[in-house]
Order: C-alpha cells, then sequence, then structure tokens
C-alpha cells in the first residue's frame, strides 16, 4: 500500500516537473462538465470569454489602424532612441515599421567604427549607448499593427546614420532625415576647405565668423600655417610690449601682465628687444603690403624679410618673453610704433581681438567628433609633431590645424558654448530654418591658459560628463554643466548686455550658418523629400560676436540633463512640424523654427555625362571668282545691269569655254596665267552666249599654287550645262567668235 501511494506521488511529482497534465489533479480543467462544456461554470467562464472579446476587438482595431496607415502612406521607421518621434508620429496616425534594434555592444563598435572615418553621428552615438531603447513596446496594439505592416512600403524613415538605409533606392514620396555628401560641411576638412570658397557666392569674409584654419597634409598649405604662425607671434609679441607696459590684467583669461606669471632672470642669451620689435615690425609691414598688393611688382629672387635663422632667433625670443616669462628691458620708448601697427592691422584682420598673446593652436582629427584625438598646442615644434604622428592622416588630410579663440568670453571665469540647432528642407532652392532655442555648455574646470588640458578647454558634454567639476569653479554653474538660453540671457542682463543677445548674438549665427550651406549647395545631393537636423557649435567673443566651431549630423537627442530633456524633446516635435504639417499646410503651427533662408529655385541643366558633343555647322566656300570682260567696257555696260565690283586679287573660278580673243588677251608665262582681262561680275550661274554656240557655263574651280598668287588652268574638263538662247553679241568682244 506504501508502495503504490510512493509510486503515485512519484508519477505526480514528474508531471509537474515535465509540464505534463496527465495528473487527475491538473486534468481537473479539462473535465466535460454537464451540457457537454469543457469550461466551468462561474467566473471562470466569464473571465475566459472576456479575454477572448478583448483579444479580437483589439486585433480588430489592430487591423483597420493598419489598413488605413497603409491607404495613407503613413507607415515609419525609427531607428535609434527617438521615443518622441515615435510618441509624436503615432499621435499623427502612422504606423510603425520595427527595424533591427542593435545590441549595445554592436552600437558602440558601430559607433567607433563610423566615427572614425567621418562625422555623421556627430556626438550622438557616444550619449546614445548607454541610453538605448527596448525594441519590444509594451503596448501590445503597435506590436501588432506593426507586424501587420512589416511587409508594407516605408513612407518615413529616422535613423541616426545616412548608412542604415539606401537613399538611391528611395522612391520620390518616401522622407528620409538625411541627405547625402553632408560630410562637405559636417566634418572639419570639409568645413575648412569649403568656407574658402565663400567669395564666390556672397561677399561676406569668412574670417569674421570661422578662425582661420590649414590642412597640414597638402604641400601648399604647410607653409602656409607655418607663415601664418610666425606672422601671429609677431603680433602677439607687439600686443605683449603694449599690455605690459599698459598693466592689462587679464586674470580671467590666464594672464596677468605684471605679476601673475613667475618672472626668470635673463638667460645666457639674452633677448634684445629692440631688435625683436624690429623684426616683428618687418613682418607686420610685409603682410599689409601684400594685402594692399603693392608686393606684386617685387621682383621673385628678393630676398625674405628675415631668414631662416632670424626667424629661429625671434621665435626663441618670442616663446622665453611671453610663454617662459623671462624679463625683459624697459619697453616704453617701443609703445608708440607697436600701438600703431597693430590699429593697423585690425582694420584688415578681424580675428586679431580673439588671438591673443600666447599663439595656441588646436590641433583636430579632421573626421572624428565628440573630441576625440584634439590637442592644443602653443609652440611649432610640437603642433608638427602631433600633425606628423600618423603619416597616414596627414597624406590624406584627416588633421586641420585651427586657431584657437585665446580670449572668449567668459561666464563667472569658466568657458563655455552654445549648441544652437537649424533645418534643412531643401537644397534646390536652398530652404534654411533656425531654432529660436538653445542651451550652453561649460567645462568643468576654471579657464587659463597656463594648462591645456581639455577639461578647461573643451565643452564637449561626452569630455565633460565623465570629470567632476572643480570646486573653485563658480557656484552659479550646475553641477551637469549646462544652462538654457534663458538662464544665459539672464547671465548677459547681470552684465548689462541683454540686448546684445538679439542684436549681436542670434544674428551672427543666422549669417554664419547661411554662409556655410551656401558654400555647399553646389556639393549636396538635392532630393525633394529629404531633409536634416544639424547641430551647430558656437563660441562667443569678448565683444559677444560668435565663432563658428564645427557642425554635426545627427546632433544627439539624449536627455542627459534637464535642459537637454526638455529642449531636445521640443526640437523633434518641431522638426516633424515643419516636415509634415507645415509642407502640407503653409499655415500650419511651426513650433520655435524660423525660416532665415529661401532661396529662389535654381534651373538644373541635365545631366549628360562625362561624354561632350560639340555641334557646328560646315564652313562655306570663299565667294565664286568675277567673271572677265574685255577691256572694251561699253558692250559689257550695255548687257549687264549689275554695280562694277573691285578687282579680287585672289580668283579661283574661271569658264572654260572662251572665245578666241577673249583667250589671247590671257598671258602665259612658262610658270602659267600671270594675269586674267578683268570680266563685269555676273551672278551664278553664269549665262555666257555666243552666235553660233549658246550655253550656260557654272562656275569652275581652279587650283591655286600653294607657292604663289597664281592661278593654274585646271587640267581636267569639268562637267558644263549648256541651255541654247538665241543672242546676236559676245559680251567678252566685239567682234563674233570664228569657228
Amino acid at each position: 500500500m506504501r508502495a503504490d501511494v510512493s509510486m503515485e506521488a512519484t508519477r505526480s511529482k514528474q508531471s509537474v516537473q515535465h509540464g505534463r497534465e496527465d495528473h487527475p489533479a491538473s486534468n481537473a480543467r479539462n473535465a466535460t462538465y454537464p451540457g457537454g462544456d469543457t469550461t466551468p461554470k462561474g467566473k471562470a467562464c466569464h473571465g475566459f470569454v472576456s479575454l477572448t472579446v478583448l483579444k479580437q476587438e483589439r486585433l480588430k482595431k489592430a487591423k483597420a489602424m493598419a489598413e488605413n496607415a497603409v491607404k495613407m502612406h503613413k507607415v515609419f521607421s525609427v531607428q535609434g532612441p527617438y521615443s518622441v518621434v515615435r510618441a509624436a508620429l503615432r499621435a499623427r496616425g502612422w504606423v510603425e515599421q520595427r527595424m533591427h534594434c542593435p545590441t549595445q555592444t554592436d552600437h558602440r563598435r558601430h559607433s567607433n567604427e563610423s566615427g572614425a572615418c567621418n562625422n555623421n553621428a556627430g556626438e550622438s552615438n557616444d550619449d546614445y549607448s548607454g541610453n538605448l531603447e527596448k525594441d519590444q513596446d509594451p503596448d501590445v496594439l503597435y506590436d501588432l499593427m506593426s507586424r501587420l505592416v512589416r511587409n508594407e512600403m516605408v513612407y518615413f524613415y529616422w535613423t541616426n546614420s545616412v548608412d542604415t538605409i539606401n537613399t538611391k533606392s528611395l522612391q520620390k514620396e518616401q522622407i528620409t532625415n538625411h541627405f547625402v555628401k553632408s560630410e562637405s560641411f559636417t566634418t572639419k576638412v570639409g568645413l575648412c576647405v569649403n568656407l574658402r570658397n565663400l567669395y564666390w557666392f556672397d561677399s561676406a569674409d569668412p574670417d569674421t565668423f570661422f578662425p582661420r584654419c590649414y590642412r597640414p597634409g597638402p604641400q601648399d598649405e604647410m607653409p602656409a600655417f607655418i607663415a601664418d604662425y610666425r606672422r601671429t607671434a609677431c603680433t602677439s609679441f607687439l600686443k605683449y610690449i603694449v599690455e605690459r607696459e599698459q598693466g592689462v590684467q587679464r586674470d580671467g583669461n590666464s594672464h596677468n601682465i605684471r605679476g601673475v606669471t613667475k618672472r626668470r632672470k635673463l638667460p645666457s642669451s639674452p633677448v634684445i628687444l629692440s631688435q625683436m620689435i624690429n623684426s616683428a615690425l618687418k613682418v607686420c609691414h610685409e603682410f599689409l603690403e601684400s594685402l594692399e598688393h603693392r608686393d606684386i611688382d617685387m621682383h621673385s629672387e628678393t630676398p625674405p624679410t628675415l631668414t631662416k635663422e632670424e626667424w629661429a632667433e625671434f621665435i626663441n625670443g618670442y616663446y622665453l618673453a611671453v610663454h617662459e616669462g623671462v624679463e625683459i628691458e624697459n619697453s616704453d620708448r617701443f609703445v608708440t610704433c607697436c600701438k600703431a601697427m597693430l590699429q593697423r592691422l585690425l582694420e584688415v584682420s578681424p580675428q586679431q581681438d580673439i588671438d591673443g598673446i600666447h599663439n595656441i593652436w588646436i590641433i583636430k582629427p579632421g573626421a572624428k567628433s565628440r573630441g576625440r584625438g584634439i590637442k592644443c598646442a602653443r609652440r611649432l615644434d610640437r603642433i608638427l609633431s602631433l600633425v606628423d604622428c600618423d603619416q597616414t592622416l596627414t597624406t590624406d588630410s584627416k588633421w586641420v590645424v585651427q586657431k584657437y579663440l585665446e580670449r572668449p568670453l567668459l561666464v563667472h571665469g569658466t568657458k563655455f558654448d552654445i549648441r544652437q540647432w537649424f533645418l534643412v528642407t531643401a537644397w534646390n532652392p536652398l530652404t534654411v530654418w533656425f531654432y529660436k532655442k538653445c542651451y550652453v555648455r561649460f567645462s568643468t574646470q576654471p579657464y587659463s591658459l597656463h594648462t591645456l588640458d581639455s577639461s578647461v578647454h573643451l565643452c564637449n558634454n561626452s569630455i565633460q560628463k565623465h570629470l567632476i567639476p572643480s570646486r573653485e569653479r563658480h557656484r552659479s554653474i550646475p553641477v551637469d554643466n549646462m544652462w538654457s538660453d534663458d538662464q544665459f540671457k539672464r547671465f548677459l542682463s547681470s552684465q548689462g548686455r541683454e540686448a546684445q543677445w538679439q542684436t549681436v548674438i542670434v544674428p551672427g549665427m543666422k549669417k554664419a550658418l547661411i554662409h556655410t550651406v551656401q558654400t555647399t549647395q553646389d556639393l549636396m545631393e538635392s532630393r525633394k523629400n529629404s531633409f536634416e537636423l544639424y547641430g551647430a557649435d558656437f563660441m562667443l567673443g569678448q565683444d559677444l560676436c560668435p565663432w563658428l566651431i564645427e557642425i554635426n549630423s545627427s546632433p544627439t537627442m539624449a536627455p542627459s540633463t534637464p535642459v537637454t530633456a526638455r529642449l531636445c524633446a521640443a526640437v523633434q516635435e518641431d522638426t516633424l512640424r515643419i516636415v509634415l504639417d507645415w509642407t502640407a499646410d503653409r499655415t500650419a503651427n511651426t513650433g520655435d523654427f524660423e525660416l532665415i533662408y529661401k532661396q529662389a529655385a535654381v534651373n538644373m541643366p541635365p545631366y549628360i555625362g562625362v561624354n561632350l558633343l560639340v555641334n557646328g555647322c560646315k564652313i562655306k566656300p570663299p565667294c565664286s571668282l568675277p567673271p572677265m570682260r574685255s577691256p572694251n567696257n561699253s558692250a559689257a555696260k550695255r548687257h549687264d545691269p549689275v554695280k562694277k565690283q573691285p578687282k579680287a586679287e585672289q580668283v579661283n573660278p574661271v569658264p572654260k569655254l572662251l572665245s578666241k580673243s577673249a583667250q589671247s588677251q590671257i598671258n602665259y608665262t612658262s610658270k602659267g596665267v600671270t594675269s586674267l582681262p578683268p570680266l563685269p561680275p555676273v551672278p551664278a550661274p553664269v549665262k555666257i552666249v555666243s552666235p553660233n554656240l549658246p550655253m550656260t557655263v557654272t562656275s569652275i574651280p581652279l587650283p591655286i599654287s600653294p607657292t604663289s598668287n597664281t592661278v593654274l588652268l585646271w587640267k581636267r574638263k569639268p562637267k558644263v550645262s549648256v541651255e541654247v538662247q538665241p543672242r546676236t553679241s559676245l559680251p567678252f568682244s566685239n567682234s563674233p567668235d570664228k569657228q
């Protein structure tokens, strides 16, 4: 008995473990109840019925919504953590077709690969890696609709990379949030190169809003950069002399001319101040002459202003005086001439105020983003060593060397930059939208030029979010290192400069963005249903003029701080207002977007490929030879109503059949015919009539000797057409021909 009980218990346990339902207890729900119904009466029955009805109603609703979305061309696909875009599209009746969502490891790998070769991802990849959304939607209804439209055409794509979809295979009605070839201005190399062509599109000077930039790879740009560095060292030294005597204190901007820098005694080879100032003035004067084109008549073999040895001596003295703080002699007597030269340079050099005195340059990988690989240096040999460290990047022009803004506007002694969004909805006609909201990003350390660490000079959130803010930083700057534009305007108001936000900062940013897209319009592939949202980074000078640093495609939309959580959501919603609502209805709400540029449509010539075809027509032969006539002009005047023409120097055609009297008038030589008697002009065809043989003779070409102007008789008899007409006289002579 105990054995039977134990065996039954064992069998029951195994049934439970294997999920079997052959145990009597587990088969209770499969039992047959009165009436032949297998479902128990009461609450359980009503629960199963209601659940089945609910599923059927949900499926019916999902089918209706999916069918309507397909009919209305409202199927979209989103790749990346764009929950705001998903919600806004669903609210408009769109249905999502799920895309493959990569895992975090795959996403980071894709981020590293794409960031190494292009700048399309901006800062997005780094910020998205820790904020990936789950692919599964908690709402079963959207999941059902996504499955129902999985084989339908997608009419709206929003991705975080242009390489996600093949834009060439898209149909005209399909919308995508990327343009092809945007690297012409979203990479540092592209921005550096294309802004030099601004004079072809507008009369503006790029040096007024973009710090001068060079590519050390091309052979012609490395000497140009070295020349700029040397010239900047000269102007920086003149500034140093003037500010040293005036006692200018720039403690917030890292330099106290009087006493902050530790002075050293004179080295073994003392700095000769008069010689250095004379060299600096000569270089600046030569630069001004070149700008005014007064050096155009200078001989090519004219020796340079400073020799290689003199440059080395000047640069070394500049380092000792400005960088290392070596004491120099009294320079009061040189201040006047230094001031005069600086004033002349200020009139032609718009970047003189931001150059400072330390001659610092920033070295950037030409196609990387999020501040990776960026370094600052103040010595020429250090800059050249950083550029030459990777010959592959140097050869391929993947480095750019740009002048660093040494004297930016600071907020409580801390450096910042501005992230500004703008939207391009078409390239022909060029249409640019400017977003009225932006945010400010701070560095974690107070600003100083005594150190060139990235924690001081780079404001990228991808770098600063991993650093601990300094205790010496002002308390009004938040720990998350961000301000909204309203907070920044309140700071300007405290400085008495709030009005300059609308009069200087915003107009300057708009002009810089318009000029930038103008220079790249011809390089972009214009597509009707494409758009792209860009993020531009600006810095402000002490006069509040904005300076464009770089432009990113696919800017980060991660809610990393309360400021970005609010503004990034708003800019995504307003982007859809422009792309979907305003495009269909020009009176629709555009949110905080403002249309700042709308170009007239440009008619594009049809593309005919690389094979060129030249169309032309055959050149007509020269005029016919005037007909000969006899010396006696009386008969010619009676029979020829045409006005007498001047005798031609060279004649081609001549009639073959002539009367003997006319032939006797032709002078022959051993070399050919030397002269022909003049004939009255006869319209073609020439009709020559004789009493015995009336006929019409067409013009007969005669060859011309290449060595002389003599006309040779044609040996071969040409074909003639004869027309018999009764005439009484021959215009070539006064007597009839003898047969």
